[in-house]
């Protein structure tokens, strides 16, 4: 939200200059009013360019606020005064900073449910669905709890898949590292020597020669181009369209794709859509589901199948990780045979020569 700088009059008449962050300008009239103030001036602070390190809000500290969130609740304290506590003791000055944003607007007459959907970087929707059915339903410390168990649960599971992805993106770093010293350093020698020689080359050892000379002479413009389409690629992602055609390919990937499919239902991902026509979710789940809504067992039968597929998870990274290994030793194998083999077809040619 925008930062507004104030200065006002209080009831003694002293002059009083503060700032703090409010959805408009009216909200910052309101607020004066209801603290018995005369406004003197308002105006919106300039946006200061920062760059932060670590900025954000994790999910972690979005289960420790809500459990706490849920105790305050169920002991009896009133909705403002426990969101107080929790924006005064929360570490992570980002949620803190969000909290007193919604004891602002609850203050001013908005649901809890209303004020969350207004900072959706830290509350999905999922999120405030759920506490709106618990302000509803007059049980929102047990909906608070339910919400803490489920992201800690989803939590559980993103740390897992994202463990399983370390171990291959270290190995093909290292790898990256040293094809582009070899090309750098090592491949410029034997170009020379070659050239020395006035032999003619094969093609696989031009080719070669050709990769070393791009990445040696123009490794700027293969950055740019690269962080170029990182940047679009997740600007795209954001998008509707792009998301579903990335989600889609990743789905058809064959190791991955079964990963993220059983991880997804694992976590608890919304259906968007009849299920038997999303192609996402297998036949076992459709069936499930259908019995759960005839015997009206179906939050039991999601949550057997949630269990399921978290077991499921484990298995599905373990075979990742299995095959993982072999596939990097070849794919590595390949690439750095393939230099070595191309490098040397000229030397035995001058060998043949000279024979």
């Amino acid at each position: 939200m925008p930062v507004f700088e104030y200065t006002a009059r209080n009831v003694k008449g002293e002059i009083v200059q503060n700032k703090g962050e409010f959805a408009t300008r009216d909200d910052v009239l309101a607020h004066l009013r209801k603290n018995r103030m005369v406004v003197v001036q308002v105006r919106e602070a300039p946006r200061a360019f920062k760059i932060k390190f670590g900025a954000g809000i994790k999910t972690r500290d979005v289960v420790i606020f809500t459990r706490q969130f849920a105790t305050m609740i169920n002991a009896g304290l009133p909705l403002v005064q426990a969101l107080d506590i929790l924006a005064q003791q929360t570490e992570n000055k980002l949620l803190a900073d969000v909290t007193r944003a919604v004891v602002y607007d609850v203050e001013s007459g908005h649901t809890l449910a209303d004020a969350l959907r207004k900072h959706p970087k830290a509350f999905s929707d999922l999120y405030v669905n759920m506490v709106a059915a618990g302000e509803a339903g007059g049980i929102l410390d047990t909906i608070l709890l339910r919400l803490a168990e489920f992201l800690e649960k989803n939590d559980a599971i993103v740390r897992k898949v994202k463990g399983a992805m370390v171990y291959p993106a270290v190995i093909f770093s290292v790898a990256g590292i040293a094809v582009s010293v070899l090309l750098i350093f090592v491949i410029p020698t034997f170009q020379s020597m070659f050239a020395s020689a006035g032999i003619l080359l094969p093609l696989p050892t031009r080719i070669v020669i050709g990769l070393s000379n791009v990445l040696k002479h123009y490794w700027w413009a293969l950055i740019g181009v690269a962080g170029g389409s990182v940047f679009l690629v997740n600007r795209w992602y954001k998008t509707p369209a792009g998301k579903l055609q990335i989600d889609t390919l990743l789905l058809k990937l064959p190791v991955l794709g079964d990963l993220l499919r059983k991880s997804s239902i694992a976590g608890g991902e919304t259906i968007a859509g009849p299920l038997a026509k999303s192609k996402v979710f297998p036949p076992m789940v459709i069936s499930m589901i259908a019995v759960g809504e005839q015997t009206g067992g179906l939050d039991e039968m999601l949550s057997k199948i949630a269990d399921f597929y978290d077991e499921e998870v484990d298995a599905a990274v373990s075979t990742l990780l299995s095959l993982m290994e072999p596939v990097m030793i070849v794919v590595l194998g390949v690439i750095v045979g393939g230099m070595v083999v191309a490098m040397y077809l000229p030397i035995f040619d001058m060998v043949n020569a000279v024979q």
